[in-house]
Order: structure tokens, then sequence, then C-alpha cells
């Protein structure tokens, strides 16, 4: 049977193995814009071996450069104490915790994103204090050096790649334009986040301005950083109560 063309090489041996005796399930899913990393059933995100299934979002290669970008901010600190805000996979907190010594808490608000996170956790042999938290309704407790977060981005009228439609759509659409959770976390960051701390996110390429302005809003004399990604977009933006 013959590869489809919108896989690569590898993907299609991994699928073979796992599928030998059912391709043309495999086809069937592929022709209907099903993921390939649903099929395979994990993904690799900065050199870790990341579950994923239907109930979290497919790490992108965009959020591992905001990974590498936060780490790199983080050498100052000691055993920095870190929340990821939902968390999803996990893919983000595991990478943090198996890259430098800190204390690190993970949020989401279903359960079953929470086991997955938990199995991705202890196949990556890290060790992460996982909550089911609600950051829209819920408060914050802990106060940390870094809130970390690549929250649900897009706006409701935008349109995305048709394959997203098997990923669970409260991860990828936000209301009042996007902004919602930035809103949000910011606001609430506001009492827990540690003096010399920051915040860390992935953005959508034209939501800088807007969300430049709402961190303006709650930290007036912070210190506030927009970067591009591979593509030369607008990726990320850090907030730093002191700078550096």
């Amino acid at each position: 049977m013959n590869k489809p063309t919108n896989i690569t090489n590898n993907d299609w041996n991994l699928l073979k193995q796992k599928y030998s005796h059912n391709l043309d399930y495999v086809i069937k899913k592929l022709n209907q814009d099903y993921p390939v990393q649903y099929l395979i059933g994990n993904v690799d995100f900065c050199g870790n071996q990341i579950e994923v299934n239907e109930n979290v979002l497919i790490p992108r290669f965009e959020t591992e450069t905001l990974v590498e970008k936060t780490l790199n901010y983080l050498k100052k600190y000691s055993n920095p104490r870190i929340l990821d805000i939902g968390t999803g996979s996990g893919n983000i907190a595991i990478t943090l915790k198996k890259s430098i010594p800190c204390l690190l808490t993970a949020i989401d608000y279903q359960q079953k994103i929470l086991d997955l996170a938990k199995k991705n956790a202890q196949q990556n042999g890290v060790d992460i204090n996982f909550l089911k938290k609600d950051i829209l309704k819920e408060k914050l407790q802990e106060k940390y050096h870094l809130i970390i977060s690549n929250p649900p981005y897009v706006a409701k009228s935008e349109k995305v790649d048709p394959q997203t439609k098997y990923e669970p759509q409260t991860a990828i659409f936000a209301s009042d334009n996007g902004l919602i959770f930035y809103e949000n976390i910011i606001k609430k960051s506001v009492n827990h986040l540690l003096p010399n701390g920051f915040l860390a996110f992935e953005i959508g390429c034209n939501q800088a301005n807007d969300i430049t302005k709402i961190a303006y809003k709650y930290y007036p004399n912070a210190i506030i950083k927009v970067e591009k990604d591979l593509t030369n977009r607008n990726r990320y933006l850090f907030i730093f109560l002191t700078g550096e």
C-alpha cells in the first residue's frame, strides 16, 4: 500500500508498525484530515515523547520555542517555583522540569486531561504537582517566579486548519476575540507572582498589541517583550516585573 502524500516517511513507517493489519483504517482517517499524531499516539516535543489523544491539543513546534526562550530567562533563578496554566498533555511542564531543578505545578480544568498529563510525567520520570482548576472560575493559591501558559487564543470567527476540528475546541478557541485567557491570567497573577518573577505566553501573531495593553493595565512598570517564532511572526510575550 502506497504512502499517503500528506505524511512523512517516518510517520508512515510508525503507522505501518502500529496498524499492520488495519492500514485501510489509517488511510480512511488520513483522508478525513484526521491528525497523524493521534493515530501514532505520541509526539516528540523538545526531545521528549509525549502521548496525545483527542482530549488534548497536539503540541506544535512554536511551543518548543516558547520553552526554549523561557529556559533562557530562567537561568538566573535557583530552583524556581513555576506554574503552567492549561497544561494539556503536560508538554511544557515536563520539558521545564526535565531541563532545570524547579518546583512545578500544572493545572487544567478536566480530570481526563490531567490523567494524560500525569501519565506523560510518569513516563518521562518527572515529579509535577497536577491540580484540577479552571483558571476562568477559580483563584490561584501560591506565589511563583514564573507563570507560563499557551492558552486558547484563536478568535471564534477565525478560520483554522481543517485538521484542528478533531482537537478539543476549547483548547483552540477563546472569547473576547481570543483574549479572555490572557486578561484573566495576567489579572490573577498580580497577587501570585513573586517580586522578581515573570509571565511567559504563546500568543496569536496579531495579538501582541492587545495583550501588551492588557499587561500594562495590571503591570504599568513592567518590562514587556514580544518575540518572534521561527517564521518571523510575533508569537511570544514576556512580562518581567524587574527586567531580565
